[in-house]
């Protein structure tokens, strides 16, 4: 068994039918936790990850994409907290009072409340999820944090010129930092007509920027309508993706960073309690 950690899906969402509350879907979480109870457990932290695979289950960890779902202050993201959440992206693709996206007012980064909820973020010992975010915004995230950050689901800029992918600087940043970048199986992320090679390119651009460690994935499964060939069936196709991989002399090292090991590093520094 290949063991996999990906770091961005809309899974509850999706079965909220769009739903945009965050005790529904939260209410949906637990449910679905309980109609597979022995083979998948809520995780707060890595070491409770390890745990659940000790005992043959799968980890799930919540996360929020869109500060918006908390009200964008300080007394939702607590709250969020304390239900287990632990990574917040701080926008989806509107902008909001914390921040610019990359899609709204791109040019405008971080407020002085943006500032103010990603120092209470690093404190509680939530990831700060950076991908949507305004490029101001992200440096000025890059700037705060002590602790590493992620962008879930972001490709690289350079293969695709897409605002929602990261330039090379950006994904320096994130190196410095110690934080990973999640690869995006959409396909409006990847290229045209994109297959397995469009993707190893966007895996190959991060690794030419001393990546090996600051790669993971982060597929937007059921948050994206467009798969790539060889992902029509969804997450299955990572399987066929890791045999390609080696087809095209990736170490099994290298793998095992991409698919698990660099996204179970983050979380076990920063999702500590």
């Amino acid at each position: 068994m290949i063991p996999l950690f990906d770091g961005h899906c809309d899974t509850i969402f999706e079965c909220c039918a769009q739903g945009k509350h965050l005790l529904r879907e939260n209410r949906r979480f637990r449910e679905e936790l309980g109609e597979a109870q022995g083979e998948i457990c809520h995780c707060r932290t890595a070491q409770e990850a390890v745990s659940a695979f000790a005992t043959g289950r799968a980890a799930a960890f919540l996360s929020v994409e869109g500060a918006d779902l908390l009200g964008c202050n300080l007394e939702g993201l607590r709250r969020a907290y304390d239900l287990g959440v632990r990574a917040v992206n701080l926008t989806w693709n509107r902008a909001n009072v914390l921040s610019g996206s990359c899609v709204e007012e791109s040019e405008r980064g971080l407020s002085s409340l943006g500032r103010q909820f990603v120092a209470e973020m690093q404190e509680l010992g939530m990831l700060v999820d950076v991908s949507h975010l305004s490029d101001p915004g992200f440096c000025d995230v890059m700037e705060l944090c002590k602790r590493p950050v992620f962008a879930s689901h972001s490709n690289a800029r350079a293969v695709l010129a897409h605002p929602r992918n990261l330039t090379d600087e950006m994904f320096l940043a994130l190196g410095r930092n110690g934080g990973v970048a999640g690869l995006n199986c959409y396909a409006g992320f990847l290229g045209d007509d994109p297959d397995f090679d469009v993707i190893r390119r966007h895996l190959e651009r991060f690794l030419a920027l001393d990546g090996e460690d600051h790669v993971a994935l982060g597929g937007d499964w059921d948050g994206c309508d467009v798969l790539p060939r060889g992902m029509e069936n969804g997450i299955a196709g990572l399987l066929d993706f890791y045999e390609y991989l080696l087809q095209k002399n990736f170490s099994e090292t290298l793998l095992h960073k991409l698919y698990f090991q660099n996204l179970m590093r983050v979380v076990g520094e920063v999702c500590t309690t």
